[in-house]
Formats: C-alpha cells, structure tokens, sequence
C-alpha cells in the first residue's frame, strides 16, 4: 500500500468516525468464511456497518478525528473490525447473540455517543444501554401518567372542583 493510498484510506476512516456516534471495536479472527458470512448478514439486518480495519490506519485516523477517543487506542493491537451503528446497543446485541453459537467476536471497546467503554467484560453492560428512542418513549410514559390521572379525576369526580379534589386526595392515599 502506498503512502498515498494509506492517506486516502485514513481519510475515509476519520469521516465515517465522524459520521458515527456508535462505534464498536471487536475481535473476529479465527471465525470461519461461514461464520464470517453470518455476522456480516447479521449486522446487515441491525443497521450495522461491519469493517476489517489496520490498526495503525485506524489510530492514526482516531488521532486525526474530533472526537475523545480516550484509551480506545490502547485496543489496537491483533485483528481489530469496526462496527458502526445508529443505535448504542445493537452492536452489542449482535455480538452477545452471535455468541451463543461462537467464542468470537470479542468486544475491544466501545465508543457510545462519547462514553468510551474497555473490555468484553462490559458486553452486558451494552446490550442494556437504552437507545434515545426507547428514553424518550419513558420520559413520554412517566409525562402522561400525572395527565391521565388528572383527566381520570375529572371524569370521575362529576366535573366539581370539590369532587376532582376528592378523587385525587384519594388516590394519593
């Protein structure tokens, strides 16, 4: 690879780190072309773009980038593949199911919406962070519960101020 060819290849790196608030490194040597095959399928299906990588390539554009990388990398070292994705944890879902069947891939590090996570140890950890999706659908949740008490407690209480009162003083208790 010549030195211009490496340029263009760290440039194209730094824009899709860029581009991207979910990034997962992991470890899948060893798995075999129809293993390899299924993962790549498997991503597919969850949005998730999947791509061999040279770790020094991938530094340099991590040095390059905007972004906080922290110790992500200090991973970089053996057979490293980048998963970029929209949503935090499905990368993590992905590799905690692949896993059922298979010992790789092996999660290096993360790096969510600029929290920067090390290790395979914390694959768990990812799969229960809750997209921004499923956040808001709680804040929505918990928002209309008071609402709906309030318009229970007006039908209820036969629209009297002293009624809606009562109804809502005994559901408190």
């Amino acid at each position: 690879m010549t030195r211009e060819e490496k340029s263009v290849v760290i440039e194209e790196l730094t824009a899709q780190l860029a581009d991207n608030t979910n990034i997962y490194l992991a470890d899948i040597s060893g798995l075999d072309a129809a293993s390899t095959s299924n993962l790549r399928r498997a991503c597919f299906k969850s949005n998730i773009k999947l791509a061999v990588v040279k770790n020094t390539l991938l530094e340099k554009a991590m040095e390059a980038s905007e972004k906080d990388f922290g110790d992500l990398p200090s991973t970089l070292k053996g057979n490293t593949s980048v998963m970029y994705s929209e949503t935090g944890n499905a990368p993590a879902k992905v590799i905690k199911e692949f896993r059922k069947k298979s010992e790789k891939p092996l999660l290096k590090g993360a790096f969510i919406e600029e929290a920067i996570y090390i290790g395979d140890d914390l694959l768990d950890t990812l799969v229960e962070i809750k997209s921004r999706e499923e956040l808001l659908g709680e804040i929505i949740t918990l928002l209309q519960s008071p609402a709906k008490n309030v318009i229970s407690a007006l039908k209820s209480g036969g629209g009297t101020i002293a009624g809606i009162v009562k109804t809502l003083s005994e559901r408190e208790g």
